[in-house]
């Protein structure tokens, strides 16, 4: 009987770490979506602080890891506005336009999609599109409208 206890304990424990090992492996779409972010929160900060060229080089990491998150997963607009918002930082407007519009065709209010068009639409001075996607943040009472709204404003 307790050799038959012994290759349980021992089975389980096998099975736990092969569990545990397999969890982390950081291949999966939402850890590379997770991963990217951070490198994106962490280049904003750079930004604020007068560090752009630092800041790129996260923005570049991030836009590698959303490809790669993408290649996973084609319809999920999350990935797709981090993947425009980081092209937007590089200054590639016209391929980060295409991320951003593809992502309103899966969730057409999204909020944060909406709001980094609009910001590229004042970048490239289209400032009634611009106007566009805050009517669609209109009703949601959030940071994006009034960041977006203000942007708006100033120019």
């Amino acid at each position: 009987m307790k050799k038959i206890i012994c290759i349980f304990i021992l089975l389980l424990l096998t099975n736990l770490s092969l569990a545990a090992m397999s969890g982390g492996s950081g291949n999966n779409q939402d850890n590379l979506y997770k991963a990217a972010k951070k490198l994106v929160i962490k280049a904003k900060k750079l930004e604020k602080k007068d560090k752009l060229e630092k800041a790129l080089k996260l923005y570049s990491r991030a836009y590698d890891k959303l490809l790669k998150a993408y290649d996973k997963d084609k319809e999920n607009p999350d990935i797709l506005n981090y993947l425009g918002f980081t092209l937007r930082k590089a200054g590639n407007f016209e391929e980060a336009e295409k991320f951003y519009l593809a992502g309103l065709e899966i969730k057409p209010d999204h909020k944060g999609i909406n709001e980094y068009l609009g910001e590229l639409y004042i970048k490239t001075n289209r400032i009634e599109l611009a106007k566009e996607r805050l009517e669609v943040l209109k009703g949601c009472k959030c940071e994006e409208f009034e960041e977006l709204k203000e942007l708006i404003e100033k120019n």
